[in-house]
């Protein structure tokens, strides 16, 4: 198999090297690397089924779900957990799991001609596991160019983050932190706030 990994996301739960996304042409695929990957090269592929296609930059939520952004004008959700059909062996031929991906539309107008969708071309996603944004713990975040701003995914629904640029905002990546937990927003002056970094 020869496709390289794109984005890489250790596993919450069980601290392997799983959860990584490939960037290729086509539908693209979410990869699990199972135990000693370097010993074994043993890889678990999940591909994108329709209407997903076009595997951008992702991240993993505290429970193991991969969150990716998608050309097709989705956020993807990948939840190994739902897997019905067996993870490995030769029936596991990358199709093996469609009913462990979720999409959502990225919000904004699409194309003509092709049914309901966006236009959003996010390049990467990134999981607010510790709530630095203060939309929750878990929440998927996007880079939304198309958009110009951010996109966060909330109870099911997207909520844009605008940023008013005077030439649009065109982040590629973006990461979180919180410098004081026990903060409660009341000392604002007195330190550093909690902090979404944009890259790009």
């Amino acid at each position: 198999m020869n496709v390289g990994f794109y984005a890489i996301m250790p596993h919450p739960k069980d601290g392997h090297p799983s959860g990584f996304v490939s960037r290729q042409p086509g539908r693209g695929r979410s990869r699990r690397a199972r135990s000693n990957p370097s010993e074994t090269a043993i890889t678990e592929v999940y591909n994108v089924p329709a209407p997903g296609f076009g595997v951008r930059g992702g991240d993993i939520d505290s429970k193991g779900v991969i969150w990716v952004s998608l050309a097709s004008g989705h956020l993807g959700a990948f939840d190994r957990s739902k897997c019905k059909a067996p993870l490995n062996g030769p029936k596991a031929t990358g199709d093996h799991c469609p009913e462990g991906w979720t999409f959502y539309k990225y919000p904004g107008p699409g194309f003509e001609g092709i049914g309901d969708n966006s236009a959003e071309a996010s390049y990467y996603s990134w999981v607010d596991q510790h709530n630095t944004s203060g939309l929750g713990a878990d929440v998927p975040v996007s880079t939304g160019n198309e958009n110009d701003g951010l996109i966060a995914l909330k109870d099911g629904k997207m909520i844009v983050l605008r940023v008013p640029y005077p030439m649009g905002f065109y982040a590629k990546g973006l990461d979180g932190r919180i410098d004081d937990p026990t903060r409660d927003g009341k000392d604002a002056g007195s330190g550093p706030p909690p902090a979404i970094a944009h890259h790009g």
